[in-house]
């Protein structure tokens, strides 16, 4: 007697996969979405393909993931045009299909074939679809899902620049101020990603773009809203000091009117926004090349910023000893700046 009917059925191929999502994804067209019946039935099709992509990449109980596999099936998945239908369609994919892809789309951009990872270089050849996740944030629906896939993408030097150097990039200081707390938080973590993950390219754009990025990110510091402002100020000291930032610093520490907003931080109600600030603060202070009309604000409210200085909490970091000396030093740069400006008078 043969028991052959209780066997499990034979694991797809990459190639058979690949082509089991592309019918499903395709089957959610026009027609699906307005009968609920249709669409509901077309969902589980994607959910259940997703899921089993997410066995071959990974594997699970039943399936013992095939390291060989895994680029033949992001070959395929590229061949058949399937990274524009899944990007297209997340705004109709259930929570378990979208929780399997961005499982899934980390892995795929991973995927070598030869020298050249392939999802990246069709994504490189079909740029919009950059620009199409980054107006995902409008839909607070997705949001999270687009947000997690922009971040694998940024991990890749070319696809960071194209989405710095794109009109997409300027939504970015919208969707940070989204009502929405976990979407805007989610859209920070990104454009958190995009200006510090790649120092040399981020230097590169901030130098071609470097009026028109300051003026939109004042706004950011200045913002009302407190999460934002604290953010704001807090990523700034981060990537305007790299050693790679290095000639945007320089540019940066001599504009009186950055020179202000930073003042401003520097008074805030926050302790945290304070010491933030501080450590911006401090290079305009220490800039041996100090334009005439920085000395001459550092002199006028030099008692101020004294009384600041000396009111600002102790480091939570560990580092009380380097604070507090790198404190004295600006509080002994700017007496000694007011002593000269009003000797020349």
């Amino acid at each position: 007697m043969s028991f052959s009917f209780f066997r499990a059925s034979r694991p797809k191929t990459p190639q058979e996969l690949v082509r089991a999502i592309k019918d499903s994804l395709m089957g959610l067209d026009t027609k699906t979405i307005v009968e609920v019946k249709a669409l509901e039935k077309a969902l589980e099709e994607v959910e259940k393909n997703f899921s089993t992509m997410r066995s071959m990449l990974s594997g699970d109980a039943d399936v013992e993931a095939t390291v060989d596999q895994n680029p033949q099936l992001a070959l395929e998945m590229c061949k058949e045009d399937i990274i524009p239908l899944i990007i297209h369609n997340l705004h109709l994919l259930g929570w378990e299909a979208r929780k399997d892809l961005v499982f899934c789309w980390s892995i795929l951009l991973k995927q070598k074939v030869g020298s050249t990872f392939c999802c990246v270089e069709y994504i490189e050849n079909h740029l919009e679809l950059l620009d199409y996740l980054v107006v995902c944030y409008d839909n607070k629906d997705i949001a999270l899902t687009s947000g997690n896939m922009l971040r694998e993408c940024i991990k890749f030097p070319t696809l960071a620049k194209y989405i710095l150097e794109s009109a997409s990039f300027e939504l970015f200081f919208k969707f940070v101020e989204l009502p929405n707390f976990d979407v805007a938080s989610d859209a920070f973590t990104t454009f958190k990603e995009l200006l510090t993950r790649h120092g040399d390219v981020v230097s590169e754009f901030l130098n071609a773009h470097f009026d028109e990025f300051f003026n939109l990110y004042e706004a950011l510091l200045i913002s009302a809203n407190y999460v934002t402002r604290r953010q704001s100020v807090k990523l700034l000291s981060e990537f305007i000091l790299e050693t790679a930032s290095s000639q945007i610093m320089k540019r940066y520490i001599v504009e009186v009117q950055h020179f202000k907003v930073v003042m401003m931080l520097l008074k805030d109600s926050s302790k945290n926004i304070q010491m933030a600030a501080f450590h911006i603060f401090k290079v305009f202070v220490a800039n041996p090349n100090k334009p005439p009309e920085i000395k001459a604000i550092l002199a006028k409210n030099h008692e101020k910023l004294l009384s600041l200085l000396h009111d600002l909490p102790a480091s939570k970091g560990g580092d009380d000893e380097q604070f507090e000396e790198e404190r004295e030093l600006v509080i002994k740069e700017i007496e000694r700046i007011s002593r000269l400006v009003n000797l020349e008078r």
